[in-house]
């Protein structure tokens, strides 16, 4: 049994820092400047034994003007809603300040389960504020210091209270449910089962998670396509560029599989990127490639290719990631079906290294062929995982070397032995040869493209290494099998 705690108050008070805390990593953005977080984000707490969902919130803002603040206030309230504990939170330091009584009296109004906590409480300058706090009208603070893990024991009870309290009300629901359930009978086949006899259990069959990482420079449409696609408002989104600081991961289902998108920072160019918080969330966007498995790729359909999104596809496939480009915004073209032919043959052209990358036109305010999306990034996530036998690849290898031999360099001829798959994920290959430091690079990219070709391995980054090797060890096989 899980229950979702909610951690909410005024900017810079310290709800990043605990919500790191409590998740174990620094997963969060965080600095001294207000206002840094402003989607609410959620992931797995754990303190001691238990383990809970836990949501970070920006800082409450008391405006309703249809402005950024004003939009942040929103997701806040909505993890309100959503929460079975707030731990609301003061800086303890600074003592009860005015947003602290407007919100309170917004929680009350909420009916949840509140508990007040004053944060940066870890020297005698917080014991004041801590006092001050019972005029909020939520009894004591509890003491905490989110930086050095102070007062976590306050909250393990608090959890662990909320969540025996679930299960009560889950177990008493879970009768009232039995008593009004028809019997039913329910045929359960071999394939069902693990194990045999009295010992055969159900089988569990998990669900396997996709993670795809939406990039691109700022106002692409990133944020607006993920609203769409989950069917609300999860994440902020507006006119002013820059919105999303945060990488937000926004578990959604698709034809039976759970895709984990993950919202990113818009990426400048590297000179354009001046202040210390933009770096912050540069810096988050890129390790939200790393740790991607398909990278969408979001481009301004009305200004497509400029050079900072060459520079993220070319880092897209250094990091051997599986990548889909969408052209969002593609409500705007005109004439699209010229407009769809001229951008692949410059996708082709600037892009050779991804040669047959999956193209996508969309419209992330409309909705218009997200189907196609995913279509694209299934398609590309099976080429990435592709596995090739290394009999076939032999047999490829030999025709590719009769057609087009290697050049011979310093007068010697090259031999190229033999050739294996080592992995997938990206697919990587090893070829052996007679002298692998002098065979040209013109050549093993005449040779990786085809393999893209041979294998239908389209718009995935491909990797080959060259080692020196003696003849063929499945040949010496075949040889003592014949001996």
């Amino acid at each position: 049994m899980t229950v979702t705690l909610a951690i909410v108050g005024r900017p810079n008070v310290g709800k990043s820092t605990l919500f790191n805390r409590l998740v174990g990593r620094k997963i969060a953005l965080v600095d001294d400047t207000p206002g840094v977080t402003r989607d609410r984000r959620e992931a797995e707490g754990r303190i001691a034994d238990l383990t809970f969902r836990v949501l970070d919130t920006a800082g409450y803002e008391d405006v309703k003007d249809g402005s950024l603040e004003d939009r942040m206030r929103q997701q806040t309230e909505i993890a309100i809603r959503e929460a079975d504990i707030i731990l609301f939170m003061i800086d303890a330091r600074a003592g009860v300040v005015p947003l602290d009584q407007r919100f309170a009296q917004v929680l009350r109004k909420a009916g949840k389960d509140v508990h007040l906590v004053g944060n940066k409480a870890e020297s005698g300058a917080a014991e004041a504020g801590l006092v001050e706090a019972f005029k909020l009208g939520f009894g004591e603070a509890i003491p905490l210091s989110a930086e050095h893990g102070l007062g976590l024991s306050e909250l393990y009870s608090i959890v662990s209270a909320a969540i025996d309290k679930a299960a009560a009300e889950q177990q008493d629901q879970g009768f009232a449910d039995l008593d009004q359930m028809p019997e039913v009978d329910v045929d359960i086949t071999e394939d069902m089962l693990e194990g045999e006899g009295e010992e055969a259990t159900l089988r569990w069959n998990p669900k396997r998670y996709l993670n795809v990482a939406i990039v691109g420079r700022p106002n692409a449409g990133k944020s607006t396509l993920i609203n769409r696609m989950v069917g609300e408002d999860r994440v902020l989104v507006g006119p002013e560029a820059g919105i999303t600081r945060d990488s937000i991961l926004v578990p959604w289902e698709w034809e039976g599989r759970v895709i984990n998108l993950v919202d990113t920072a818009g990426i400048r160019r590297r000179s354009r990127v001046t202040e210390k918080l933009e770096k912050l969330a540069v810096g988050d966007s890129l390790r939200s490639i790393q740790y991607a498995e398909v990278v969408v790729l979001m481009l301004d359909a009305t200004i497509p290719f400029e050079k900072q999104d060459l520079a993220l596809a070319d880092l897209v496939e250094r990091e051997g990631r599986a990548l889909v480009i969408a052209l969002n915004k593609w409500d705007l073209i005109e004439d699209k079906n010229a407009a769809l032919s001229a951008l692949r043959e410059e996708c082709e052209r600037l892009l050779p290294q991804l040669r047959g990358v999956p193209l996508v036109t969309l419209s992330g305010l409309t909705g218009k062929n997200i189907d196609k999306l995913m279509d694209a990034i299934f398609k590309i996530e099976r080429s990435w995982n592709s596995h090739v036998s290394t009999a076939r690849l032999n047999r490829w290898l030999a025709g590719m070397v009769e057609s087009h031999p290697p050049p011979a360099v310093s007068g010697r001829r090259l031999k190229l032995r033999y050739m294996t798959q080592a992995k997938t994920r990206p697919p990587s290959f090893i070829l052996f040869a007679s002298r692998p430091e002098v065979l040209p690079m013109a050549y093993q990219r005449y040779l990786i493209n085809g393999i893209r070709e041979a294998f239908d391995i389209k718009g995935t980054p491909i990797r080959l290494w060259v080692r020196g090797g003696s003849e063929n060890p499945y040949n010496d096989k075949q040889k003592r099998r014949l001996g």
